[in-house]
């Protein structure tokens, strides 16, 4: 629960309140000494040398009690004693004290505070305590849990922890957590709840457990002289390198020796309420906890006991010169007159204290806190940041020093680099005299691609074989493939064709994309269509040719007609008599037709109209003609020279839409997962296709689907990433890429959950991509190497003998010519037949 605050106005009704209470009293002067008493558990011998410090400090400064003279006594309370508590706290009062300080011990101060209660004697505590409200005469300078609790929130949004390992140790940690455990909503964290074993310094099968369910972010809440051996054990288990991130959530945890971790790599975090910066405070440190152990009284208890004594001689000299101390008893029910309005003075101070800066509010919890946020570096714990309620996380330190602080921590480091073999990716070397070891077995996109990586950041990678690229399956929820080898963190990256999914990002980190793709169609290439006899009829449909021919019979009728119709068409056929009885006109039908046929046929004929309605029709024919003709010729070019080809299917749909030719997809890829969580019809039609399909149409490895293919003569078509049937089409000719892109998605090197180098390994990547490199190694890789470009010149090559026409192409053009001369000749001896029958006939009728 939140501490609540009092509204400025309440603020000055209090201290109204408290100046009338101040001039009602004696008006003699302060008592030259006032006493305060400090109770102790054993063990705590350090603290009650800070407080009578700080009481000795108090009377040493001229200015903060002037002619008041402070006396700390102290009393050691045995631990879970309340007996013994009661009495002391009791022979204290009856000595007169202004107020009482401590104990540590939760149910022993719990007893102290009731008696201070009725007794009215205000009740300063420096411990930790999770209640949501305080006694009426008590405060608290320590923080409350709720204020840690939003420091710890505060840093896990900023890191976005959006899964993490609460670690502790008794009941009282887990009280401590609890108000962190409400503060966020359920959606945003998933929190996994472990307890330290009560019993045992054993530690490592619950860590074992923690690390199969890969939990790399652990809160941890438990004893300072916990924490190295903890750690140790995590280390033996592979837990403390740069994957795994710890916050701890003790305020003390920087007089422990951590450097037996600084260089493992793993993220160390916590926070500190103590700033080593101040001198007063750095004076204490050295002074009261020398040689600083876990074991000893904490750093932040020992501030704490000195602000609270700071604290009362600031109230005490706000009050002035009109305090009275008197003997009280327990057994009476009279109360100290004074206690109340000096215990709401100490409530309205306002200091800067060894804790950071001191305010209270009306229900004396502690309200303004600072802590500074430490990382384990190199040179220890060291300061990066604070936190403060309103400002909440502040890191002293830029986005850029902290990627320096990552490259240098990856400089010169060895790095295990995942790969699986597939072309053009990675290949393993095909050397039959040597054997070769390590990183000289393999070769490839992905092997360069890393290597100019290392090149840039300044590290080593040592290459390793995986398996498939696996997932996260959605019924089990479990990992397989090279993506459970990186949750393991079995290998530091996965480089190879790894699509970049939505589940992938979940359990992994991904760096920006080295390549873009997209889902295509492997298929053979379809067979060439065998030329027609009258292919030099296709430039033009059959509908066009009827139409055409029904043009021509209708302008030469029409010609014949207008012919007709004009005076100007009609002709003396002998000039020299000037009233001639019969007139010619040049236009019969059969003329008709052949002036049209010979300007279709690019010729003309001896036949010119004259009057300006046929020539009119003959100029329009002969513009139809054009554009006919020429349209023709430049169709026919393409269809005589281009070898058409026959394929069943185009696209996507034209696979849906049948069942003859089998479709599949990589058993454990991206391609699967598209088409099975595909809300488009087309696309799940697919899918129940191919997962109904026997024998089963998936395949575990890209180059078995490309041989399958290959080898089913048209039966098979395999979906695949366009990177990679590229460069399977640009060496296997027969093969070919069907239709367009399904989908769109990228390519990304895959680092474990958590990895400390996505940024870096991203920028060199976006270096690489800015300066060329990309290109080039892909380049290099899908045109130049291993018979890249073979089918680019092919091409060239019967492009070159496209234009030679054999006679299947034009063997159409003989027939129809060898067709005419036969029908030339049948005309003309049924020609002379009907003529010589004719000229019989005559003989015979003059004979007659």
């Amino acid at each position: 629960m939140a501490a609540v605050r009092v509204r400025p106005s309440a603020r000055a009704r209090l201290w109204t309140r408290l100046w009338l209470g101040a001039l009602a009293g004696a008006a003699s002067a302060a008592p030259d000494l006032v006493r305060i008493v400090g109770l102790f558990d054993p063990g705590d011998e350090r603290q009650e040398i800070t407080f009578l410090h700080a009481v000795d400090r108090v009377n040493r400064e001229p200015g903060l009690l002037p002619g008041v003279h402070l006396q700390g006594l102290v009393e050691r309370v045995p631990l879970h004693n309340s007996f013994q508590a009661t009495r002391r706290v009791c022979l204290a009062l009856e000595r007169g004290v202004a107020a009482v300080f401590g104990p540590q011990t939760a149910s022993t101060s719990w007893h102290v505070q009731s008696i201070c209660d009725a007794m009215e004697v205000p009740h300063v505590e420096s411990r930790w305590d999770f209640r949501p409200r305080r006694a009426d005469f008590s405060i608290n300078i320590h923080p409350h849990p709720s204020t840690l609790s939003n420091a710890y929130v505060s840093l896990i949004r900023q890191w976005h922890w959006h899964a993490f390992t609460i670690v502790y140790e008794d009941a009282a940690g887990l009280l401590r957590l609890q108000a962190m455990l409400q503060a966020p909503t359920p959606s945003e964290f998933s929190i996994t709840i472990r307890q330290l074993p009560p019993q045992s310094d054993d530690f490592r099968p619950l860590l074992k457990r923690i690390k199969k369910n890969a939990g790399t972010k652990i809160l941890l809440d438990c004893r300072l002289s916990t924490v190295p051996s903890l750690l140790r054990q995590a280390r033996e288990l592979g837990m403390m390198n740069q994957y795994f991130s710890y916050l701890i959530t003790s305020l003390d945890v920087h007089i422990v020796d951590l450097d037996e971790f600084k260089y493992t790599g793993a993220n160390i975090t916590a926070l500190r309420l103590v700033n080593p910066s101040d001198p007063a405070a750095d004076d204490v440190i050295r002074r009261f906890m020398t040689p600083p152990t876990a074991a000893q009284t904490r750093e932040t208890e020992v501030a704490l006991i000195h602000d609270a004594v700071l604290v009362f001689a600031r109230a005490l000299h706000q009050f002035g010169r009109s305090l009275h101390t008197q003997s009280l008893s327990c057994g009476t029910e009279r109360g100290w007159s004074q206690g109340s309005s000096l215990l709401n003075f100490m409530k309205l101070v306002r200091l800067p204290g060894l804790s950071g800066p001191v305010q209270f509010d009306g229900e004396g919890f502690r309200t303004e806190v600072t802590l500074a946020i430490t990382e384990l570096s190199k040179d220890g714990l060291t300061r990066v940041g604070t936190w403060s309620p309103d400002q909440g996380a502040n890191y002293t330190r830029n986005y850029g020093d902290k990627m320096q602080e990552i490259e240098q921590s990856l400089r010169h480091k060895t790095l295990v680099v995942m790969t699986t073999v597939n072309e053009p990716y990675a290949m393993l070397v095909n050397e039959s005299d040597t054997t070769l070891t390590g990183n000289a077995r393999f070769e490839g996109f992905c092997i360069d691609l890393v290597n100019e990586i290392a090149r840039l950041r300044e590290f080593y990678v040592q290459f390793v074989e995986g398996g498939s690229y696996g997932g996260i399956d959605p019924i089990t929820g479990e990992a397989s493939g090279m993506v459970k080898e990186l949750m393991d963190q079995k290998a530091d990256m996965a480089v190879t064709d790894l699509t970049i999914t939505y589940e992938r990002e979940q359990v992994l980190d991904f760096t920006m994309p080295w390549m873009n793709l997209g889902i295509g169609i492997l298929y053979s290439k379809p067979k060439k269509e065998p030329p027609q006899l009258f292919s030099f009829l296709a430039p033009l449909s059959l509908e066009v040719w009827l139409y055409m021919a029904a043009t021509y019979l209708g302008v030469s009728v029409l010609l014949f007609i207008l012919a007709r119709f004009s005076p100007y068409e009609w002709d003396n056929p002998h000039p020299c008599r000037e009233e001639p009885d019969v007139l010619e006109n040049q236009f019969s039908l059969p003329n008709s037709l052949w002036f049209t046929i010979g300007s279709l046929m690019q010729q003309g004929s001896d036949i010119a109209p004259k009057a300006l309605s046929t020539r009119m029709i003959a100029g329009l024919w002969w513009f139809f003609t054009l554009i006919m003709i020429s349209s023709y010729t430049a169709n026919l070019a393409a269809f005589l020279t281009v070898e058409r080809m026959v394929s069943p299917i185009e696209s996507a749909e034209d696979l849906a839409k049948q069942t003859e030719i089998k479709y599949g997809a990589l058993e454990s890829g991206s391609t699967k997962n598209f088409f099975r969580d595909s809300k488009i019809a087309s696309y799940q039609r697919m899918w129940s296709f191919m997962k109904s399909a026997r024998p089963s149409v998936f395949i575990k490895k890209a180059s078995e689907g490309v041989e399958r293919v290959r080898s089913s003569q048209g039966r098979y078509a395999y979906l695949m990433e366009s990177p990679q049937l590229e460069y399977v089409v640009e060496r296997d000719c027969d093969l070919v890429q069907v239709g367009g892109l399904l989908d769109t998605k990228s390519y990304g090197i895959a680092l474990p959950p958590g990895s400390p180098y996505t940024s870096t390994i991203s920028n060199a990547i976006l270096i690489l991509q800015e300066n060329g490199t990309l290109h080039a190694l892909k380049t290099k890789w899908w045109k130049e190497m291993k018979g890249g470009g073979a089918c680019k010149r092919n091409a060239k090559k019967s492009s070159a003998a496209a234009s030679e026409l054999g006679l299947d192409q034009v063997g159409g053009v003989f027939v129809v010519l060898l067709a005419g001369m036969a029908a030339a000749c049948c005309i003309a001896i049924c020609e002379f037949i009907w003529k010589s029958r004719q000229l019989n006939q005559a003989a015979h009728v003059s004979t007659s």
